[in-house]
């Protein structure tokens, strides 16, 4: 028998150079990074291929690392085959948060994970596509308006029945030690279902708890291999595509029932339908909006209540609070606090609580992790100083360059909601000073529902329960854990923690 392939035959030896010539073109295609000009910053790179590792796997040491290298503060890096800029101080800032030149979509598209892509009409009905054309103009457009008082007003007794059936399931439970971490952010979720959503899965608590699951699914979807092979299908990547599936077929069941029962909803989802949305919009609005409120929010107002239940004094002056806002508005010695509170208007949970407004400020500072993302799309090179951004090349801008500067904040480490009262205003101190809220030309749409729900999750466990920190055995905490700082965003603390709660008199 005859040898398969006869290496000797001229022809084969050709097919096969020109087989091998053609991978190492094309993986040089795949792979070529863009060099960084003469005049960028300081370049710090590790890998081949995958470029700056640390990046994702310690990002604040890694931040702090490539500063320290840098004169100006400024440095250059890899995240594949991306270009990579990240700034800092002053000057960094500004550009950062302020410069027309720079786009936010494009830099959270790529450095965060995938942002949904497709054609929608601008407000001169020309058709625009892309991140920044399509899907940036879509969502701004959608969710400020879904944030104007008459949504509030109309769907406010339902976020505080919601809330106040939660605590009484909590309050008749067996056990009475909870995880504020799934406790409180699955109310967070509820909440925030209702309010970019739909009724239909708010009111439903196997669809509710569904559509968590596929949300949590998409969330840890975004890994390094995302980011640096977008078009590799990663077992992340196909996890994310039928989570996205299950959220899809869900949405589009219930437009699809509203539909054939003639039934119109009073939700966001009716709106985004009225609108001519289509389903993949809709999803893409939902789970954008989610990505916004639930991971901030519902992470947030855990751990406000883990820094109440190790401060004395705050947890007083929250008490105090909350009390004198429930007898500014009782009516009658018989009304009880839950009464009391689910009677307030929309201005009284607005104005009633500036003391929770100042412990949600501060938790915000401690727990904004790691870094903004920005795109230079002006079509040249930008001066930074001396230096030069290349065009098309990404910014990152680390939050504890701000957030964590002793210069600013004093003892940046201490949970201190004092250092915003007036007296001392530490966020007022420089220009940009306080991100939490967005700042220059990004200011947070959401800020309005995530206060509001923040108040009313906050001011109803206060009133409904005493309550201190405890481990996973039910034994006191005398301290809160430590947030690592390389997080990529607010997140869980890695010590579980516990709240121990009584039902108040």
């Amino acid at each position: 028998m005859g040898p398969i392939l006869d290496l000797q035959r001229p022809s084969v030896t050709f097919i096969l150079l020109s087989l091998a010539l053609a991978s190492i073109y094309w993986l040089r295609l795949l792979f070529r990074r863009p060099l960084f000009p003469k005049g960028s910053p300081v370049l710090v790179d590790e890998y081949p291929v995958v470029g700056a590792w640390s990046f994702f796997s310690r990002r604040i040491d890694f931040w702090r690392h490539g500063t320290a290298q840098s004169k100006t503060g400024r440095f250059s890096f890899y995240v594949g085959k991306l270009p990579v800029v990240s700034v800092s101080g002053v000057e960094g800032r500004k550009t950062f948060f302020e410069s027309k030149e720079l786009s936010f979509s494009e830099g959270y598209a790529v450095l965060f994970g995938n942002a949904p892509r497709f054609s929608v009409k601008n407000e001169d009905g020309v058709e625009t596509s892309g991140v920044e054309g399509g899907f940036d103009t879509y969502f701004n457009r959608r969710i400020t308006r879904l944030m104007k008082k008459g949504r509030f007003v109309r769907n406010l007794h339902l976020l505080v029945n919601d809330t106040r059936q939660a605590l009484s399931q909590l309050a008749k439970a067996e056990s009475n030690i909870l995880d504020p971490f799934d406790d409180i952010y699955r109310i967070v979720y509820r909440l925030t279902v209702r309010t970019v959503a739909c009724n239909d899965i708010a009111d439903n608590p196997d669809l509710l708890s569904r559509s968590l699951k596929a949300f949590e699914t998409i969330d840890a979807s975004t890994t390094p291999s995302t980011v640096i092979f977008p078009w590799l299908p990663t077992p992340a990547s196909v996890k994310r595509m039928v989570a996205g599936a299950r959220l899809y077929r869900m949405v589009q069941n219930i437009v699809e029932a509203r539909k054939s029962a003639g039934v119109r909803g009073e939700d966001a989802l009716q709106f985004l339908v009225d609108q001519g949305d289509s389903i993949a919009q809709i999803i893409s609005f939902v789970i954008g909006s989610l990505y916004a409120g639930v991971l901030n929010t519902g992470i947030n107002a855990a751990w406000i209540l883990v820094y109440l239940s190790t401060d004395s004094h705050w947890m007083d002056v929250v008490r105090q609070e909350v009390d004198a806002a429930i007898d500014k508005h009782r009516t009658n010695s018989a009304q009880s606090k839950g009464d009391i509170l689910t009677s307030f208007a929309l201005g009284d949970w607005e104005t009633e609580f500036p003391n929770i407004d100042l412990c949600l400020r501060e938790s915000i500072r401690f727990h904004l992790t790691g870094t903004a993302f920005r795109r230079n799309v002006s079509g040249k090179d930008m001066i930074l100083g001396k230096e030069i951004i290349p065009k098309d090349a990404y910014l990152v801008y680390a939050v504890d360059d701000i957030h964590f500067d002793p210069e600013i904040y004093t003892d940046p480490q201490t949970w201190d909601p004092s250092r915003y009262l007036p007296h001392r205003a530490e966020d007022k101190k420089v220009q940009n000073g306080y991100l939490g809220w967005g700042t220059g030309r990004h200011p947070c749409h959401g800020m309005r529902f995530a206060k509001l729900e923040t108040f009313i999750i906050i001011a109803f466990f206060v009133a409904t329960f005493d309550f201190q920190l405890v481990d996973e055995q039910g034994y006191p905490k005398m301290a809160w854990p430590e947030t690592d700082r390389n997080e990529h965003a607010a997140h869980k603390p890695r010590t579980p923690v516990r709240l121990k709660y009584t039902l108040k008199d």
